[in-house]
């Protein structure tokens, strides 16, 4: 399926996802530049201006799946999620990279994005993944609230410090959103 869109606008009712653009950048750099979102990341700098641009916005861009959240009140960007490892032949894809300005966690802005991301999935794809760092228990809740289940895990490194990276798969016959 080579027209699968990674790039989609999805409309919800408190949130719209669009295609992040270059221009994005200062916007979604303010809503990164909060410590506290990056706290329990594996990459805990990306908070600093020139380690997000580096080590985020650019692959970001280059992924082709990458999108900016949009608050439908205020319209300011609040923060990004992405589609990544498109793989036709499984059908599977990963949703990941996903961050919140801390104003918008414990409401419902994640389970709305991740709703309309996984519907969107869904339509292509027989099973999502999300990675997620072992010491993240904040997007471990989140994903396994989803429905998802720890499949295995890979011993690996970002900027030289190692992590265990957790793999969660939710399969379109799991997911009940």
């Amino acid at each position: 399926m080579s027209d699968v869109d990674l790039q989609p606008t999805l409309v919800g009712p408190h949130i719209t996802l669009r295609p992040l653009r270059e221009d994005d950048f200062e916007a979604l750099y303010v809503a990164a530049s909060d410590p506290a979102i990056w706290e329990q990341h594996p990459d805990n700098t990306r908070y600093q201006r020139d380690v997000f641009l580096t080590r985020f916005f650019r692959g970001a861009i280059a992924s082709g799946g990458a999108l900016a959240v949009i608050d439908n009140t205020t319209c300011g960007v609040i923060g990004s999620s992405r589609f990544y490892e498109w793989e036709p032949e499984d059908p599977s894809i990963c949703i990941g990279y996903t961050f919140l300005v801390t104003e918008h966690w414990g409401g419902n802005t994640n389970s709305e994005m991740k709703a309309l991301m996984l519907k969107h999935a869904f339509g292509f794809a027989d099973t999502v993944w999300f990675h997620v760092g072992d010491t993240n228990t904040r997007s471990r809740k989140a994903v396994e609230k989803l429905g998802a289940v720890l499949s295995h895990s890979e011993d690996t490194e970002v900027e030289g410090k190692p992590f265990v990276k957790l793999y969660y798969r939710l399969s379109r016959d799991a997911y009940h959103g």
